[in-house]
């Protein structure tokens, strides 16, 4: 039996109608759509774990909400013929993330190819190029107490003596 998986994006400003909240809206749907399909909301401050988000995870959720959005009206309008989608490409399914300082899109089948599914890591770490110099570092001896050590003499006053 096939099956084929059709999804759907929702997408909420916080300008929006104050009656259109996340809630109404998955609320909504997951009744309509009850037996049909299923619906789950994210909110992009709730993505992130531990703490509460600083200027800069607002800013960096923000361009990265902005870059995927872009990509994927681009893939539809790309992929469109007659009012259909035809999302057969291997560069179909993507993975936004970071390489080397910029945000990048790769496709799912090369991130495939770099994985080590048994242990669950990268084939290829970048940070195991660092080894020879944290060997160095390792070896490194220092001597944690750095008081100086001196021989204090009397002080003797100078000046009109006393009487």
């Amino acid at each position: 039996m096939k099956t084929t998986v059709k999804r759907g994006l929702v997408l909420r400003n916080e300008r929006c109608n104050e009656n259109y909240t996340t809630d109404f809206i998955y609320n909504l749907y997951s009744e309509e759509g009850k037996g049909i399909f299923d619906c789950r909301k994210n909110v992009l401050g709730h993505m992130q774990q531990g703490g509460t988000p600083t200027p800069f995870d607002r800013n960096f959720g923000t361009k990265m909400g902005a870059k995927a959005v872009a990509w994927i009206t681009g893939k539809i309008k790309e992929c469109s013929r007659h009012g259909r989608i035809f999302a057969n490409t291997p560069d179909s399914a993507c993975l936004l993330g970071m390489r080397k300082r910029s945000l990048v899109f790769q496709p799912i089948l090369e991130l495939k190819e770099q994985t080590d599914f048994e242990h669950r890591i990268p084939k290829e770490q970048w940070w195991l190029k660092l080894r020879p110099i944290l060997k160095i570092l390792a070896k490194y001896n220092i001597e944690l107490d750095t008081s100086e050590k001196a021989h204090l003499e009397h002080i003797t006053r100078k000046g009109v003596p006393l009487e």
